[in-house]
């Protein structure tokens, strides 16, 4: 059940959900990546308002309009202000589905107040935010060659993925390291692929390449496997996508699995969660990353909000924002020494243009 039915919900003089829309949206990424696809949702209110979100979800065109036959009854009459309640429908069960909700709620909630997010999240603690990269997996050679270069527009901090080959993987670091030498930052995403003894090996090893950090290094992701691990190597450990809820940070906390944290928007549900989730581990003095995965610019511009109010979140946020031939904003977020100046238009600071909407809409 929902935590209040729609019979018992107490009527709100606030601006009201009127209308939801959905739409699917791929843009093209340079350098032979994969595109980007979302599932876009906008909301409009009563007054005119619309506020927009923007999730990763496996939904077909063809699904769209019974997923909002599904949701808009739900959503219909409540207040953008309910943002605890709308996370409780069942309805938007699914993560990533219920963070695009939000998200859009928030956007109007910052729109009727007339201020960007950060400044209803606690103030704009920080005016840019430094952005961590992601090397798409190539020979090391390349990798080598991609690294330098993002190094010297600004990226410092960089992220190799696994190849599934730790031999493979000791390489590339190897070779990033001696073509960049100090100018960046390796973390290295072991994405839950090792076994204890292939993760213990692979840190020995990598301990001469200056890892910032080894991100879920197990497989299964069980934090307390990851603790053991951690007892017995020198490469610092972080923890991504165990961390579902502020539950999961509570518990990675209470076990020392790790001493970094990244928290994913679409992982936890929200931008709620996610604070939830960045104060415990400031209380628990854990480094953390905000990511809001492969973004059109609204996630984006919705990490940026928090980042920019969370002092927790005091290192590089992955963004694959640079690899985009094209954004859906009318305004382009622009990345400036591997830095991007958070939006301070009211809501997500951001906003979309209809007309790039229509040109990537997949149907």
């Amino acid at each position: 059940m929902d935590r209040m039915s729609s019979s018992t919900r107490k009527p709100s003089a606030a601006v009201a959900i009127a209308d939801l829309e959905l739409y699917l949206a791929e843009i093209p990424c340079v350098d032979q990546v994969h595109p980007v696809r979302s599932l876009l949702v906008r909301l409009s209110t009563d007054t005119g308002l619309r506020g927009w979100g923007e999730a990763r979800v496996a939904w077909r065109p063809s699904e769209l309009p019974a997923r909002r036959a599904a949701i808009l009854p739900l959503l219909a009459g409540r207040s953008i202000f309910d943002i605890e309640e709308l996370l409780g429908l069942e309805a938007l069960g699914q993560a990533a589905v219920r963070c695009a909700v939000e998200m859009a709620s928030w956007d109007l909630v910052g729109r009727v107040a007339g201020q960007p997010l950060c400044h209803l999240f606690g103030g704009g603690y920080r005016r840019r935010i430094p952005l961590a990269v992601r090397l798409a997996v190539k020979s090391a050679a390349d990798m080598a060659q991609t690294a330098r270069e993002l190094a010297e527009q600004g990226f410092h901090a960089q992220i190799v993925a696994s190849c599934g080959c730790p031999e493979d993987d000791l390489e590339t670091l190897a070779a990033i390291r001696e073509i960049t030498q100090d100018r960046a930052e390796l973390r290295f995403d072991a994405a839950a692929g090792f076994d204890l003894q292939s993760a213990r090996d692979f840190c020995t090893e990598a301990e001469d390449h200056g890892l910032q950090c080894m991100i879920d290094p197990l497989r299964g992701g069980a934090l307390d496997e990851i603790a053991s691990l951690r007892r017995q190597v020198n490469v610092p450990l972080a923890v991504w996508r165990s961390i579902r809820s502020p539950a999961d940070m509570l518990a990675l906390v209470r076990c020392g699995a790790a001493s970094d944290s990244v928290v994913d928007l679409q992982l936890v549900g929200g931008l709620v969660p996610a604070r939830k989730s960045a104060a415990i581990a400031q209380a628990a003095g854990l480094n953390a990353a905000l990511g809001s995965g492969p973004s059109l610019g609204i996630a984006l511009a919705a990490m940026l909000q928090l980042a920019a109010a969370t002092p927790a979140f005091s290192t590089c946020n992955e963004c694959v924002h640079h690899q985009l031939q094209d954004d859906l904003l009318m305004e382009p977020l622009e990345i400036v020494d591997g830095m991007i100046a958070v939006p301070q238009g009211a809501g997500l600071g951001i906003e979309v243009d209809p007309a790039k909407v229509e040109k990537y809409q997949v149907t």
